[in-house]
């Protein structure tokens, strides 16, 4: 044992760069994973609690206000009933900021299914008649707390906040989802307009949603719902990008796990290859080929080992500190229940798979018989191919020749090397495609869906047209496309998908379409991928649809790029609609900026304009909510660079040794010292160019396929995966030469200055 340790020992110092970079990568593939698992944990868990506590219903169902959605408690498979409650529509503002709201009415007590849960402040109460408690992401958008004072918009009523409270309905989302309110009865009777009914069912068995939806349309008619929404949908929305975030930590930290455990078996393999004779003496003086083993594994266990115990101590004492919503999620995740397994599995899973990698490249070690052969017919360094002949013929320098010979006839040895080294530079060929697509929603949001950077709603005060030309007026408006948004029954009257109608036959909206045609012409429309998911349509085909009562079928001609809603959005114009209901009134604009204009600006602009009567928002942009994914992004390039570097200081130390074998011949055809190392360097940054130009050739289709698919199953629809530019590509292609170069340039000096004595010895 002292001796299997003294040997380990003399190997770690002569190999601690490499030593180093196989603990920092391990540390960060561990690092990743983990932040992986708290995503994760993070994105279920802080709803399904809201939901456990609250007694969630399952489904909310708004009617009209003549309905009365109390008889949905006698359904069969209804386990309680939220309600009914009475609701208003209203608009309120609270410091600059507006909102939409509904007004829902409720008790001093609140109700025992769907309780909302009082973060801060109290429930309502008959001392307080003017007290609203407002939902939490309704609060967080007003900038409000208990003790603030909202005003209704158009009436000069104020209402006093006196709570704020979680709840596992649908969140509120500016422009599309108004927020919830809850008032005292008589408060919600005297104000607001649109007055309706809204009533959650608690289902004993959650998985007959669809169908419990579609006893309760039948029973109150179809002409009195006018939205739906569940529970999945509910959650779906609140694990939202965090879920996205923790399948790209994942995805990237099992591809960077897997990277490393190549990267350590080349590293065993290239090291094996390198001490035949120290391995033969080993078996000369008594060494069994298990202890052989032994060796090498213990020695990268250990390495293994210390880089999985330093990411899960950074990740348990400082994971919390993590900047935006990382750090939030270590933090919630370390209170949960499986947050002590995860910390474990982890890190030992990771572990174990390097260690099995470790054992498949150490059991060829304890192959090697005690007095080592060369195979018969084969020659040290090789002949010299047809190709590199002429070459030399033709006067090309003999170290580039040379060098282009050894990185390429080395038999299976030069395709491995390039495969181990060009997986790290797929992963980065992979994550740069990932940044370069968030980005683009920034830079390019009109080829994504969105074309607008305002939404505007009118009060019952301004008219269509007097909206219209306010807006239009600005000059840094391009266009004010009115429009209406309306809640639609799906064929079975299981749920309800958005319907918009969007500009008009003469002054179209530019919708983004990735598949089909734009709809110009009569019923003609086009759908988000959510939508065409869930009912089971392809472009070409007609669906039939209810809207208030009365059936709307449109022909979808086309698939467009739908950021909002999960894709479950179908648009035509507003003509179209206008047709079913000629008293259709645009309630909506989407107004398109100039290039270059600010939309803060012209927002506040708008508003001082309409003296108020406008209630206007910026365009929410998925690159907003992915913001942290690029700090992650980045971080992971770190990681697969380090991966990267330990697998090139193996190609490194392979390329020398092979060179040993030829020093004497280099030397001997006239050679000078330097031309030596130009042959190893060229060698060298030849593998890595090979590397590179396989990484980026595979790595971009591969993210346009990931990302794509992404986009499908998030509803948005594949056509926004935005690989990198071919500047960028020809960076990462110049870096990893360069650095490959940069590091090959110092061993491949010393070994061309080695002396005949050593040579000799290394040959022999």
């Amino acid at each position: 044992m002292r001796a299997t340790l003294r040997w380990a020992h003399a190997d770690l110092r002569t190999h601690r760069g490499e030593a180093l970079f196989i603990v920092s990568a391990t540390a960060g593939i561990v690092a990743a994973l983990l932040l992986a698992a708290a995503l994760f944990g993070y994105a279920t868990n802080p709803w399904q609690r809201v939901f456990a506590q609250s007694h969630g219903a399952h489904v909310w169902i708004h009617t009209g206000p003549s309905a009365d959605p109390g008889r949905l408690a006698a359904l069969d498979g209804v386990e309680a009933v939220s309600g009914p409650f009475r609701t208003a529509a209203a608009t309120v503002a609270s410091r600059g900021a507006r909102a939409s709201v509904e007004l829902r009415g409720a008790g001093a007590e609140p109700p025992a299914t769907g309780r909302p849960l009082l973060t801060s402040g109290r429930w309502l109460t008959p001392a307080t008649p003017e007290g609203v408690v407002l939902e939490s992401s309704l609060a967080r958008a007003l900038v409000a707390g208990p003790g603030d004072t909202l005003t209704l918009s158009g009436t000069g009523r104020t209402l006093t906040v006196i709570g704020v409270a979680d709840s596992a309905e649908p969140r509120y989302r500016p422009g599309e989802r108004p927020g919830t309110v809850w008032a005292l009865h008589a408060q919600v009777r005297d104000t607001g307009e649109s007055p309706g009914r809204v009533v959650g069912l608690l289902l004993t068995d959650p998985a007959d949603t669809d169908y419990a939806v579609q006893r309760a349309v039948t029973v109150l008619g179809a002409g009195a719902v006018t939205d739906v929404s569940h529970w999945q949908q509910a959650r779906s929305e609140a694990q939202g990008d965090t879920r996205l975030l923790g399948q790209v930590l994942g995805l990237f930290g099992l591809g960077a796990l897997l990277a490393a455990a190549l990267a350590v078996f080349g590293a065993i393999s290239t090291r094996v290859r390198g001490h035949l004779r120290d391995i033969s003496v080993l078996k000369a003086i008594g060494f069994t080929p298990g202890q052989v083993v032994r060796v090498f594994l213990v020695q990268h266990l250990a390495f293994a080992v210390l880089g999985a115990l330093v990411a899960t101590l950074l990740i348990e004492t400082l994971g919390s500190a993590l900047p935006g919503r990382l750090g939030e999620a270590v933090g919630v995740w370390q209170g949960l229940p499986g947050h002590t397994a995860a910390l474990l599995a982890v890190p030992v899973a990771a572990v174990l798979f390097i260690g099995a990698t470790t054992c498949l490249a150490a059991w060829r070690a304890g192959r090697v018989p005690p007095v080592p052969v060369l195979p018969a017919g084969k020659a040290p360094g090789g002949r010299l191919s047809g190709p590199a002949r002429r070459a030399l013929g033709l006067g090309l320098p003999p170290a580039l020749v040379l060098g282009w010979h050894r990185a390429f006839a080395r038999g299976p040895q030069s395709p491995a090397t390039i495969v181990r080294l060009a997986l790290p530079l797929l992963l980065i060929t992979v994550a740069l495609s990932a940044w370069t697509t968030i980005a683009r929603f920034d830079s390019r949001p009109a080829e994504l869906g969105l074309p607008s950077a305002l939404t505007a709603r009118a009060d019952g005060g301004l008219a269509e047209g007097e909206a219209a030309a306010l807006l239009d007026g600005h000059p840094q408006v391009v266009a004010a496309h009115p429009g209406v948004e309306v809640a639609a029954l799906v064929p079975g009257q299981t749920g309800t998908i958005a319907l918009r109608g969007l500009g008009t036959r003469e002054r179209p909206y530019p919708y983004t379409v990735a598949e089909g045609r734009a709809a110009d012409g009569p019923d003609e429309a086009v759908a988000g991928q959510g939508l065409l998911d869930l009912l089971g349509v392809e472009v070409g085909d007609w669906v039939r649809m209810t809207v208030g009562g009365h059936p709307q079928i449109l022909h979808i001609v086309g698939r467009s790029i739908e950021p909002e809603n999960g894709g479950r959005t179908v648009s035509t114009s507003l003509d179209t609609l206008r047709e079913n209901d000629p008293a259709l009134r645009a309630t909506l604009f989407q107004i398109q900026l100039r290039p270059g204009a600010d939309p803060a600006r012209v927002r506040a602009e708008l508003t001082d304009a309409s003296a108020g009567s406008l209630d206007i928002h910026e365009v929410t942009s998925p690159a907003d909510r992915l913001s942290t994914m690029r700090g992650v992004v980045a971080g992971l390039i770190g990681v697969l660079a380090l991966i990267g570097l330990t697998e090139l200081s193996t190609a490194i130390g392979g390329s020398v040794r092979d060179g040993e074998r030829d020093l004497l011949a280099l030397k001997a055809i006239g050679l000078s010292p330097r031309q030596i190392t130009a042959v190893t360097v060229t060698a060298v940054g030849c593998t890595a160019l090979a590397a590179a130009v396989v990484g980026a050739g595979l790595g971009v289709p591969l993210a346009r396929w990931l990302i794509d698919a992404e986009g499908r199953s998030s509803g948005i629809g594949a056509g926004i995966a935005q690989a990198p530019s071919p500047l960028h590509l020809a960076l990462l292609a110049a870096a990893a030469v360069l650095g490959a170069i940069a590091l090959a340039a110092l061993p491949a000096a010393r070994a061309a200055r080695r002396r005949l004595v050593d040579t000799l010895s290394a040959v022999a």
